[in-house]
């Protein structure tokens, strides 16, 4: 698990804890649960309205990618995995790699490298592999989206709730004590709109990207190896050609 959004929501929360409590406002405060399930409840639907019914039995998977994503391997881990099969396949032939295509736990490779060894015609091994790409990066978009619509309506639902509150407090005119409190729980549901779309919502759809885009590189890293493995290219020539693909940066960290 990648805890990079978890950090950044805490460290976020913990700063608007701290300017209140400097300001001299209770933090305590935030916890208004009228506001609250406005905010969560109503965003959500708003946002959910904007789907078709295929795209929330998703949501859940959303979610869990952008707070708890899959950790992506190595770029040298899976260049060390493709020269290895390049070498046992330059060594015996494709048809050597057949029994260790089985243990490989990388649901892509497997799959690619198996359509390799049965033969499948080079470019369109590559299309295969490369619509299956695309369509992942359409579906990762359409998450992103989500998110970010959660993100655009949040703000206005909790001016809504701010109106409600206001009205709350123009049909109490009359107890001036407790205009005070009513006006105070009135902006709150503002702070929870605006707090939530920036502090949660708009993060998270821009975790989903990159998230996606991280995954697409390597599923791309792995279709050169398994075309480059399936042209019978020299260990070293595929090692060379992999590496080239990967930012210098994240080859010499990985290499350390």
């Amino acid at each position: 698990m990648d805890p990079a959004t978890l950090i950044g929501f805490a460290i976020s929360l913990v700063a608007l804890v701290f300017f209140m409590i400097l300001e001299g406002a209770d933090p305590t405060s935030l916890i208004f649960l009228p506001a609250i399930v406005l905010v969560v409840i109503a965003t959500f639907g708003a946002a959910a309205a904007s789907q078709t019914m295929d795209d929330l039995k998703k949501v859940g998977g959303w979610f869990k990618m952008a707070v708890m994503p899959a950790k992506v391997p190595a770029p040298t881990d899976q260049i060390q995995t493709l020269v290895s099969l390049a070498e046992k396949a330059r060594k015996e032939g494709l048809l050597a790699l057949e029994a260790q295509v089985k243990l490989i736990e990388d649901e892509f490779l497997r799959r690619g490298l198996q359509m390799g060894i049965d033969g499948t015609d080079p470019e369109e091994l590559r299309a295969v592999l490369e619509s299956e790409i695309a369509a992942k990066k359409a579906q990762d978009k359409v998450a992103a989206k989500f998110m970010n619509n959660m993100g655009g309506y949040a703000p206005t639902i909790g001016i809504l709730g701010c109106i409600v509150g206001l009205m709350n407090v123009m049909g109490n005119l009359a107890n001036p004590e407790a205009l005070g409190p009513m006006v105070s729980a009135a902006f709150i549901a503002t702070l929870w709109g605006v707090m939530a779309a920036n502090f949660w919502f708009l993060p998270m759809g821009a975790k989903i990207l990159r998230v996606s885009e991280l995954q697409s590189a390597q599923m791309e890293l792995l279709v050169e190896g398994i075309t480059e493995i399936q042209a019978g290219t020299s260990p070293r020539a595929v090692r060379l050609k992999l590496t080239s693909l990967v930012p210098p940066g994240s080859v010499a960290k990985d290499a350390a």
